[in-house]
């Protein structure tokens, strides 16, 4: 039993040990605190969520440094984007991402669709464009169509504007950590410090 958590265990050490002999940051000055702290998809994780729109540039050029990131987090964090909804007309991706998610073909179309946007210059921004982006990428387009306006989707985008409200961020790429820290783009400064940020927060997490 111990030799299966020690390695989680000298990770998260090595991960907190690391952080702690970054440069502080300040409440208020790098990041907010959210109050109350909004529940989690994952109690028994540290959970850090990215609110993001796949029309964003800045999402997109974000996305990278989070592919990075998440390789380097220790056992007992998990990562998970969320489409935001703080826009009305962001809520055509937010049910293509949910959609591309019941089909069990995000690890497919994810990057694609950021990509298709950002680098091709696509105008996804109804459901009969992105029905046709999706039948390019080999999959069922009947299906997503199906998905796209089922109640499972519908109760999920609802979901998310509830708990936008919470957060009360004003743009993205935003990063939630644990429901109770806010982490914006605008107070970071950069994706780089951005990213410092969370670690630092985690590790204060991983110290509780």
């Amino acid at each position: 039993m111990f030799r299966q958590w020690l390695p989680g265990l000298i990770l998260a050490l090595l991960f907190t040990t690391q952080v702690s002999a970054q440069q502080a940051f300040k409440e208020d000055v790098d990041y907010q605190r959210i109050d109350p702290v909004v529940k989690t998809s994952d109690p028994e994780k540290i959970v850090v969520t990215e609110m993001f729109w796949y029309g964003c540039p800045h999402c997109f050029r974000f996305e990278p440094y989070v592919e990075h990131w998440i390789k380097t987090i220790p056992e007992g964090v998990v990562f998970e984007q969320v489409p935001s909804v703080l826009n009305p007309r962001w809520t055509e991706h937010a049910r293509a991402f949910y959609a591309f998610k019941m089909m069990g073909a995000t690890a497919q179309v994810h990057k694609a669709f950021f990509d298709a946007i950002h680098i091709k210059r696509q105008r996804l921004t109804s459901l009969d464009t992105i029905a046709r982006f999706v039948a390019e990428q080999g999959l069922d387009e009947d299906k997503f169509r199906e998905y796209y306006f089922s109640f499972p989707v519908d109760t999920q985008i609802r979901k998310n504007k509830q708990t936008e409200r919470r957060y009360g961020h004003s743009g993205v790429p935003a990063v939630i950590v644990n429901g109770k820290y806010l982490i914006s783009a605008g107070m970071a400064g950069s994706f780089d410090r951005m990213l410092k940020i969370m670690d630092f927060l985690v590790a204060g997490e991983l110290n509780q």
